[in-house]
């Protein structure tokens, strides 16, 4: 799929991680295991089985979700990050620095595909600021999540 290097992390950026090489197969499952270790209505998964991963800062912390599988995340914000299983290690697309460069090409589980997720793209659209319960908040937002790309330091010394 990919060739070339990518990072990514967890959102406070305490994990990050470096695959080098080819990314392998990406997925979305709707599996009941993946959406309640997603927190969402489906997990986005790519494959770093025939890459080089390797983790930057950090590491995730590892969940044994079953007797063939574990989910790794992040142990100070939560953010999920890899499922390890038999076959190899896949990612999740959102941790990656660059997710919209890694496109599912296969859904799995659909067994337990939710009724109404086929629907999502024809419900309504709003920007963010057009919530105007929000705006009073979202006008002077600061967010502290970690950059979509590598630090030297994190957090900055201006936020310890």
């Amino acid at each position: 799929m990919t060739a070339s290097a990518q990072t990514g992390g967890c959102q406070c950026g305490a994990v990050r991680f470096r695959v080098e090489g080819a990314l392998g197969d990406a997925s979305v499952c709707h599996c009941r295991m993946c959406q309640k270790a997603s927190g969402n209505f489906y997990l986005p998964l790519v494959s770093v089985r025939d890459a080089v991963l390797t983790w930057t800062r950090g590491a995730p912390k590892r969940f044994r979700s079953s007797n063939h599988g574990y989910r790794g995340f992040c142990a100070d914000c939560g953010t999920p990050l890899s499922y390890e299983a038999p076959d190899g290690v896949a990612l999740t697309i959102a941790a990656f620095d660059d997710p919209a460069s890694i496109t599912p090409r296969i859904q799995w589980g659909i067994e337990a595909k939710l009724p109404y997720v086929d629907t999502i793209p024809g419900l309504p659209g709003e920007d963010t600021m057009a919530d105007q319960d929000a705006a009073s908040f979202l006008a002077d937002l600061v967010s502290y999540q970690h950059p979509d790309h590598d630090t030297d330091e994190w957090p900055p010394e201006d936020r310890r």
